[in-house]
C-alpha cells in the first residue's frame, strides 16, 4: 500500500468546484466534512433525482443543488460519483457527453465498479480515481483507500486525497485488485467490530450484568482499545501482551479465543469478503455493460 502524498495547498484546494452526483449518506458525509474543514459551500454542487434530498443538503450546508446531473457536470472541476453500484452504468451513460466536454477529475465511491468499466461508460480518456470509504466516514472517522487510474497526475491525486481526508484517514493502493482486499478489511470491517461488541454485550449480560451497563462497558472498552492502538507506536500484539498477566483473567480468556482459532476465522472471513467483492465486480461490470 503506497504512502499518502502531500496535499495541495489551501488556495489550490479551494479553487476547485466539486459536483456530487447522488446525495445519499456518503455524499452527505463528504460534504459535511468538506464544509467543516473550511471548503467554500459555493464551490460544492449536488444533483439527485430526489428533490427533497438535494433541498435538504442545500439548506443544511449552503451548497448549490441541481435537478439535472449533466448540468452539474458543466461547472465541475471534480466529479464525485456517489450513486449505488447497480445504477452506475445508467448514470454514467447519461453523463457521458457532458463529462467528455468538461473532462473533470472523476472520483467514484461506488463499491465494486472497476476503473476500466467506468472509463468505458463515460467515454474514456479521463482522470479517474476509485475510492472505498467505510461507514464511519459519516462521523468523520472513516478510513478511505484510493486507487488512481493511469490518467491521474500528482496534482489530481492530491486533490482527490484532500477531499477524502475531510472524513478521516486516507491511503493509496497501486494495483486496482487490492481494492477487493480493502473492501474485505476496512469496507466491511465496521460490521466485524460491531459483531464483537454485540458478543461482548451479550456475554456480559449472561454473567449477570445489567443490559445497559453491559452495553456501555462493551462500547467504551472498544473505544479505549482503539484509541490506545492508534496513539501507540507499538503493534496490537505487543499491547495485548502488556495487558495479559501470566496466570491472570485475560490470559484465561485469550486461551479460549485462541483454541477457537479466532485469527483463522477472521482470515477466512476476509477471504470470503474479498471473493464476493471480486464476483460482484464481475457481475456489475459485465451485466451493466451488456457483455
Amino acid at each position: 500500500m503506497a504512502d499518502t502524498r502531500p496535499l495541495l495547498s489551501d488556495p489550490q484546494r479551494l479553487q476547485a468546484t466539486i459536483a456530487f452526483i447522488g446525495g445519499g449518506n456518503m455524499a452527505t458525509a463528504l460534504i459535511s466534512g468538506l464544509v467543516a474543514d473550511g471548503y467554500p459551500p459555493s464551490r460544492i454542487l449536488v444533483s439527485d433525482p430526489e428533490a427533497e434530498k438535494t433541498a435538504a443538503l442545500a439548506a443544511r450546508f449552503g451548497i448549490r443543488s441541481l435537478a439535472d446531473n449533466a448540468t452539474a457536470v458543466e461547472d465541475a472541476d471534480v466529479l464525485v460519483l456517489a450513486v449505488k453500484p447497480q445504477i452506475m452504468h445508467e448514470v454514467c451513460s447519461g453523463l457521458r457527453a457532458a463529462v467528455q466536454q468538461r473532462r473533470p477529475l472523476v472520483i467514484s465511491i461506488a463499491a465494486g465498479i472497476r476503473e476500466p468499466d467506468l472509463q468505458a461508460w463515460l467515454g474514456g480518456g479521463l482522470a479517474l480515481v476509485r475510492t472505498m470509504p467505510n461507514t464511519p466516514a459519516m462521523i468523520q472517522a472513516g478510513a478511505s483507500v484510493l486507487y488512481a487510474g493511469p490518467g491521474v497526475d500528482d496534482a489530481q491525486r492530491s486533490r482527490a486525497e484532500s477531499i477524502l481526508r475531510a472524513v478521516g484517514l486516507t491511503r493509496w493502493v497501486d494495483e486496482e485488485p487490492l481494492m477487493d482486499a480493502v473492501t474485505a478489511l476496512s469496507g466491511s470491517g465496521p460490521a466485524y467490530f460491531f459483531l464483537v461488541m454485540e458478543a461482548l454485550e451479550e456475554a456480559g449480560q449472561g454473567l449477570g450484568l445489567d443490559p445497559a451497563d453491559a452495553r456501555l462497558l462493551s462500547l467504551q472498552t472498544a473505544l479505549g482499545a482503539a484509541r490506545m492502538a492508534i496513539e501507540s507506536e507499538d503493534p496490537p500484539a505487543l499491547l495485548r501482551q502488556r495487558v495479559t498477566s501470566p496466570g491472570g483473567t485475560t490470559e484465561a480468556a485469550l486461551e479460549v479465543l485462541e483454541k477457537g482459532d479466532l485469527k483463522g476465522l477472521f482470515r477466512k472471513a476476509l477471504e470470503a469478503a474479498r471473493a464476493r467483492s471480486q464476483t460482484l465486480s464481475d457481475l456489475l461490470g459485465d451485466d451493466s455493460d451488456g457483455r
